[in-house]
C-alpha cells in the first residue's frame, strides 16, 4: 500500500505525530510548506495533520489542500496536536472533502505536546490504516 504523510507545525507537536506515522508506514513526513509535499502519484493513504492557529488552518496548509487531486488520494486519515481544541481536525476534513477525497472516520489527537506513550499510540493509529 502506498502511503504518505502530509502536516504543518509550527511548534514541532504535529511534526513529531507525523514522524511517529510515517515511521510506522515506512515513509518520511514531509511538511506542506516543502515543495516535495506535492501529491503527484496515486496514494493509497494519506495522513494530513495540522493544529489551529488563531482558530483557523494555517495559510500553508489550506493553500495545499487545494492542490489536492482526488485521482492521486483513494483516501484520508487525518490527525492534529493543539493547546485549545480538536476544530483543526474538522477543518483539515474539510479541506480533504472539498477536494473530493473520503476520509476516514477515526483521528488521532494529542493536547499539548506528545510523550512516548501517545506517540507510540500514533503509531498504532497508522498501522490500523495502512
Amino acid at each position: 500500500m502506498k502511503t504518505a504523510v502530509r502536516y504543518y507545525s509550527r511548534s514541532g507537536n504535529t511534526k513529531a505525530l507525523a514522524e511517529a506515522i510515517a515511521s510506522a508506514a515506512g515513509v518520511k513526513a514531509v511538511s506542506v510548506d516543502l515543495p516535495e509535499a506535492a501529491i503527484n502519484e496515486p496514494v493509497d493513504i494519506l495522513f494530513v495533520g495540522g493544529a489551529l492557529y488563531a482558530y483557523g488552518l494555517d495559510g500553508h496548509m489550506k493553500a495545499w489542500l487545494k492542490t489536492l487531486k482526488k485521482e492521486n488520494v483513494k483516501k484520508a486519515a487525518v490527525f492534529s496536536t493543539s493547546w485549545i481544541s480538536k476544530h483543526s481536525m474538522d477543518l483539515l476534513k474539510k479541506g480533504l472533502t472539498e477536494a473530493g477525497i473520503p476520509v476516514e472516520e477515526e483521528t488521532f489527537y494529542v493536547k499539548n505536546r506528545p510523550d512516548a506513550q501517545q506517540l507510540k499510540a500514533a503509531e498504532e493509529f497508522a498501522k490500523k490504516h495502512i
